[in-house]
């Protein structure tokens, strides 16, 4: 064995070091969680830095001659997971460069010794801290060796820095809130009763949470509070209301709770119960009849306890904004965020020193991002660029970071955290899948979060006949991971899809009886939605917002990259053909309002159709009238001329909130009906409603085929959600 080989082999880059030797990832000398097939792609990145990494040799490197091994998927999840640990983000990468089709590239600098091992580190004293959390780098290190080789006395003063060092180190890692490196975290369920347990806050002394469970009947929302340490919760809404209760916020001095009351009667309201239950106080009421509820209406008590900060759409306008309510006088109500064109500010959070309140701001669809305003008024700031979905925000004790949960690279929802002042997300290390509305505790010791668990699989069932006895509903495309978005290709042969199954939303097509999948795009982090075929079969349009704000994009179904179709500064999304090919509808809100549009197939200028609102749309199998249904709160659906008309109902039984879930087939228009839980048929000659098949799951999409023998449906088979708590934690 050679010298070389017997020392330790070091790589490093930025603020990261390998070590060959142990397999270890260390960011600023403390571990970093990587381990398996992660951290051996990670060797072979960086062996070969700057050099493309094919695909195919990460194959033959990691499972040589295995044949039962999904090779795409677990390349694709191990990237995923080393960008996470690194912190790198796929559009805009800082370590990692994506080839499309072909594989990967290290694009940081990369520091090592002439054969690959690290600087000989035998002459610094060993101590309980990693050496290599205050190793300089090798350019230092060949300046000191100078030096040492000059001045002997030099030593000495390097050892007292380094002990410095090491002492400051110990300190900060010790002392500092948050952080006491003695007890290790520990993530344990906090709660596990039957249900859905959501939206937990912890009290000001966190040693209880208040948080919304809709019970064990599943029947309705009401809020309860539970110590740490004990089984039974305290339930301080009663089922006297019918109303769903959700968002409960602490009152700075652990007295009261207030909460969101949703009515039957489209109403809602603000209210405050004691923690120890008692009498409730109505605050404020809100009218919620045309707004659409695709926001996060959390509510939050400033520090002082004089304000509740809270999302409302002020007199029944489609952009809610954050209002401040003064607890003590209802009556005093104050417009804290001036709203921002089309945009939906919510999630309020006020900084624990009260002076800013962080909020999410909803750009589109899907683009969520995370502002800070000053309680005194001004421009709001922008903390991330990530057009993504954000589910709850916390700010930690010290001020220093927003926590947030998001899905911003494509995945499933994680935890991360920013600076106030704006900079690069970077992943927390617990929290790291299916996890929403984290809260932390005053002093910073316990984090919570929400773990939620779904799966949506693509189910095919048969339109029944009376010619023939018709098949049972199949589970057509499942996996752990979520399918849905099915559209039948025009000779229905195929079927297009999207899935997160890559570690991301992406396109992917298989033929018609769900075999032979393959992935279609490889954005790697925005999502993507909505692909539908061209009447040929050889493209598929879809939307994502890979480039900022969403966009149409076209691609052909042998691969190859996208092509954008919409451009500028309007979200545009929800592509459709029209039936001889040259037109594609979209839903766009470049006037204000979300209608639908339509543009050449090939580009062009892009034209309205509807006037009172218009999102997901599709012309008749003779190409003469347009289907279409409008907002998320905007039930049924409408039609008008292709050449232009008059707008008219055609199908009230379309419920808000469901407004993808419609296909036009040649009898008439099959959709899903959520108060009879039936996918059901419209009739075109008839004009009678006729049901298909009992459906007693939600329901997101209904496709038909072109022979209209079958239709494909996605089904959302689990959905459940407990809240789990982290001890000792440290941000």
């Amino acid at each position: 064995m050679k010298d070389s080989d017997a020392r330790p082999r070091l790589l490093r880059f930025s603020v990261f070091e390998v070590d060959l030797r142990t397999g270890e990832l260390r960011k600023q000398g403390l571990k970093v969680k990587l381990q398996g097939q992660p951290f051996q792609v990670l060797v072979m990145l960086l062996e070969r830095s700057g050099e493309l990494v094919t695909r195919e040799e990460i194959r033959e490197r990691l499972w040589p001659g295995d044949t039962f091994i999904d090779f795409e998927k677990s390349i694709n999840t191990s990237i995923k997971r080393l960008r996470e640990a690194l912190g790198d983000d796929a559009a805009a990468p800082r370590f990692i460069e994506t080839l499309p089709r072909q594989g990967y590239r290290f694009i940081a600098p990369v520091n090592g010794g002439a054969d690959g091992s690290a600087p000989d580190v035998s002459a610094v004293p060993s101590s309980p801290i990693s050496v290599a959390a205050t190793s300089p780098s090798p350019d230092e290190t060949a300046v000191r060796d100078r030096r040492y080789s000059k001045r002997g006395a030099a030593l000495a003063v390097v050892g007292v820095a380094l002990i410095a060092v090491i002492a400051g180190g110990v300190w900060f890692g010790y002392f500092r809130p948050g952080s006491k490196v003695s007890e290790p975290m520990r993530i344990i369920p906090f709660t596990s009763f039957p249900g859905h347990q959501d939206e937990a806050r912890f009290s000001p002394d966190g040693n209880q949470t208040a948080f919304s469970w809709d019970g064990e009947k599943e029947d309705n929302r009401d809020i309860y509070v539970k110590l740490i340490g004990t089984e039974k919760p305290l339930r301080l809404t009663t089922t006297t209301h019918p109303g769903e209760d959700h968002y409960p916020a602490w009152s700075p001095e652990g007295r009261s709770i207030a909460f969101w009351r949703y009515d039957s009667k489209n109403e809602a309201g603000i209210y405050v119960v004691p923690a120890l239950g008692g009498p409730e106080r109505r605050l404020h009421t809100m009218n919620l009849s045309g707004l659409d509820l695709d926001w996060d209406e959390s509510l939050d008590w400033s520090p002082d306890g004089k304000y509740l900060a809270y999302t409302e759409g002020g007199g029944g306008q489609r952009n809610p904004t954050i209002f401040l309510l003064a607890v003590d006088n209802p009556d005093n109500i104050r417009l804290l965020i001036k709203p921002a064109g089309q945009t939906e500010d919510c999630s309020p959070r006020f900084s624990p020193d009260g002076r800013n309140v962080a909020f999410v701001r909803w750009m589109g669809q899907p683009a969520h991002d995370i502002f800070v305003v000053p309680l005194a008024g001004g421009e709001p700031k922008r903390l991330t660029f990530d057009n993504g979905f954000i589910r709850g925000l916390a700010w930690t004790p010290d001020g220093a970071y927003v926590i947030f949960s998001s899905n911003r690279l494509g995945g499933t929802f994680r935890l991360w955290r920013v600076p106030p002042r704006g900079g690069q997300p970077e992943p927390l290390p617990v929290g790291q899948g299916g996890a929403f509305y984290p809260t932390l505790s005053r002093d910073g010791r316990r984090l919570a979060y929400t773990q939620r668990a779904s799966n949506i699989n693509i189910w095919r069932c048969e339109v029944p006949r009376a010619t023939r006895r018709s098949a049972p509903p199949t589970n057509l495309i499942a996996s752990t991971y979520s399918s849905l978005s099915p559209q039948f290709s025009p000779d229905g042969k195929r079927i297009v899809f999207t899935s997160d199954r890559s570690g991301g939303w992406e396109i992917w097509v298989c033929d018609s009886d769900g075999s032979n999948p393959q992935q279609l795009t490889f954005f790697e982090g925005p999502a993507v939605y909505q692909p539908h075929w061209s009447p040929d079969g050889r493209q598929i349009a879809f939307d994502s917002s890979a480039e900022g704000r969403g966009a149409v994009y076209v691609v052909s179904v042998e691969g190859g990259r996208p092509r954008r179709l919409t451009a500028g500064a309007s979200d545009d999304g929800v592509p459709t053909w029209s039936r001889d090919g040259k037109w594609i509808y979209f839903a766009s809100d470049r006037t204000g309002a979300v209608q639908t549009w339509k543009m050449p197939a090939e580009g062009g200028q892009a034209v309205q159709v509807t006037k009172k609102g218009g999102y997901v749309a599709f012309e008749s199998p003779d190409g003469k009238i347009l289907y279409y249904a409008k907002g998320y709160a905007d039930p049924g659906l409408w039609k008008v001329p292709v050449g232009g008309g008059e707008e008219t109902p055609v199908l009230e039984q379309l419920a808000e909130g469901y407004r993808w879930a419609w296909g036009l087939g040649g009898e008439g228009i099959y959709f899903y009906n959520a108060s009879t839980k039936a996918i059901e048929l419209l009739n075109f000659a008839t004009h009678r409603i006729t049901q298909i098949a009992k459906q007693e799951k939600p329901v997101w999409t209904v496709a038909v085929s072109p022979d209209g023998r079958w239709i494909l449906y996605d089904q959302l088979d689990q959905n459940t959600s407990k809240i789990m708590l982290v001890e000792n934690f440290r941000w």
